[in-house]
């Protein structure tokens, strides 16, 4: 078990990430919240601080990071900014299915390059009438001898404007289910490839979500990743990865949710003395404290076990349903902390309220959570 603190080196790390996101990711917050403009600055800043595609293997040129330490440095960003935080995350969802099955073709042609360059990738699964329900996918692609054809539509799609190549998941095989699901890597200036208007959101806005339409979209055979019929393995198991780490940015923004509570009861004063001294506020910035220590302990655990190369389906699960429903919450009670100064956009926690509903819908919703953990409960019983 890693313990209840981090190593040396861990700590070093998170420092490193922490000073990082006082320089050059919360100055740039507001800016970005406000115009919605993809945040380049701060991504070529990381890049070359070594805070991008952390988890890439050291045989190809990367960290080769673990998902303990890589929850350090995603709690950090969140703590600057989640929505410029999740722009550097969606490299890492796309990455990970190619990273577990790409052949040593595609490793080099796609993988290593991130690491000396800024390039951007996509996780493009979810489809308009197919989220939650990964296995409804309609989008297909048809074997035409050294390529397929692929057509299809995908939805809410990270990155999708300013990504390089995406991961993209279709069916080859509709009478197998779930096993005829293959994944590529597809280009997104290949012809054929339509990325659709960028979706404005309630938070997280700089983030790039948009709709992505294949017609006739002719895909290298080279292109699989991993084994035909294997796609729905590879993008499923994404998550044991990525959920832990999502958890992380919801744990960094109720973090700074709690600390602005925090300085404002300090210095707010009713009835002759700091609110912080009226037990009903007290008390709720108390359990602020109390949950996030709870859902930083929860990701630990998830990440721990993700390194140790155990099977953590269930703690990732656990993980981001206990951290996203905490960070709406602590952000909600932040809002309440601060009264009618927080529910106006001149103060810090309008905009972390907005930021926090998106972690219990986006990398599977807070209900299908619970329904893998009592899946996982239940099974072999």
């Amino acid at each position: 078990m890693i313990g209840f603190e981090p190593s040396d080196d861990q700590q070093a790390l998170r420092e490193h990430v922490h000073q990082f996101a006082v320089n050059e990711v919360r100055p740039r917050a507001v800016h970005h919240d406000q115009t919605m403009a993809y945040p380049w600055e701060a991504i070529r800043a990381a890049h070359e601080a070594g805070l991008m595609n952390t988890h890439i293997p050291e045989k190809w040129g990367g960290l080769g990071l673990g998902c303990v330490d890589a929850s350090f440095i995603a709690e950090e960003l969140a703590w600057g900014c989640t929505g410029i935080g999740t722009t550097f995350e969606a490299n890492g969802l796309a990455l990970e299915p190619v990273i577990s099955g790409a052949s040593d073709y595609l490793m080099e042609k796609y993988v290593a390059p991130m690491v000396s360059e800024v390039r951007m990738a996509a996780y493009a699964v979810t489809e308009p009438n197919a989220g939650s329900d990964v296995a409804a996918i309609r989008t297909t692609a048809v074997r035409k001898g050294d390529h397929y054809v692929l057509n299809g539509s995908k939805m809410w799609i990270t990155n999708a404007g300013v990504c390089d190549w995406m991961f993209v998941l279709a069916v080859t095989d509709r009478e197998a289910g779930y096993k005829g699901m293959t994944g590529f890597i597809v280009e997104r200036g290949w012809k054929g490839v339509e990325v659709g208007k960028k979706e404005i959101n309630l938070g997280q806005r700089c983030s790039d979500t948009r709709g992505v339409t294949f017609t006739d979209v002719e895909i290298p055979v080279e292109n699989v990743v991993g084994e035909v019929g294997k796609g729905w393995m590879l993008a499923m198991g994404a998550f044991d990865h990525t959920r832990p780490l999502v958890a992380s940015s919801a744990v960094g923004l109720a973090r700074s949710a709690m600390e602005h509570a925090v300085q404002y009861a300090t210095e707010r004063k009713t009835m002759g003395k700091p609110i912080a001294q009226h037990q009903a506020v007290s008390f709720m910035i108390a359990e602020m404290a109390r949950d996030i220590e709870a859902a930083r302990l929860l990701v630990w655990r998830a990440a721990w076990l993700k390194d140790q190369g155990q099977r953590n389906t269930k703690e990732a699960s656990m993980a981001k349903a206990f951290a996203a429903d905490m960070a709406h919450r602590v952000a909600s009670d932040a809002v309440q902390v601060f009264g009618g100064y927080g529910y106006n956009s001149e103060y810090p926690v309008e905009k972390l309220l907005r930021d926090s509903k998106i972690f219990q819908i986006y990398e599977g919703t807070s209900q299908i959570q619970r329904l893998i953990i009592a899946r996982e409960l239940f099974s072999g019983r």
